[in-house]
C-alpha cells in the first residue's frame, strides 16, 4: 500500500503547478476560465490581505499581535465556512469554484478595508470606534 501511496502522491504534486499555470484570460468566457479568473482575483486579495496584516503586526506590541492572531484564525474559519454555506447550492457543479472564489474575495477585500481602517486608528480616538457602531445596533 505504502508502495502505490507515494508514487500517487508524487503525479499530483507534480500536475498541480500544471494546471494552475493556465492563467486568467477575461476574453474568455468559458466557465473554466471563469473559474480561473476568480480564482486569480482572489489570490491577489489574499496577498493584499496577507500584506496589511504583516503592515499591522510589524507596529504592534507582541500582546496586540497576539489578540490580532486570534482574531485572524477565526475570521479565516469564519469566511470558509461563510463561503461554503453561501456557494452550497452549486455544488458539484462547473460555477461551483468560481462562486467560492468570488465569496472569498468579497469577503477578504472587506477584511482589508477593516484591517487598514483599524490600523490608521488611534486607541484613543472615539471617532474610529464609532464607524460601524449604528450596524450593531441593527442587529440586536
Amino acid at each position: 500500500m505504502r508502495r502505490l501511496l507515494l508514487p500517487a502522491c508524487l503525479v499530483l504534486l507534480a500536475t498541480a503547478p500544471a494546471a494552475r499555470a493556465q492563467e486568467c484570460d477575461r476574453n474568455d468566457d468559458s466557465q473554466s476560465m471563469l473559474n480561473i479568473c476568480a480564482d486569480a482575483d482572489h489570490q491577489a486579495a489574499d496577498a493584499k490581505l496577507n500584506a496589511a496584516y504583516k503592515n499591522i503586526v510589524g507596529s504592534n506590541d507582541q500582546a496586540s499581535n497576539k489578540l490580532l492572531q486570534t482574531a485572524q484564525r477565526a475570521w479565516i474559519a469564519f469566511r470558509d465556512a461563510e463561503c461554503a454555506y453561501s456557494t452550497a447550492d452549486s455544488e458539484g457543479g462547473s460555477i461551483h469554484p468560481m462562486e467560492v472564489s468570488e465569496c472569498l474575495t468579497k469577503l477578504t477585500n472587506e477584511r482589508i478595508k477593516q484591517l487598514t481602517s483599524d490600523a490608521s486608528c488611534k486607541l484613543s480616538d472615539p471617532s474610529c470606534a464609532g464607524s460601524d457602531a449604528g450596524d450593531d445596533q441593527d442587529m440586536q
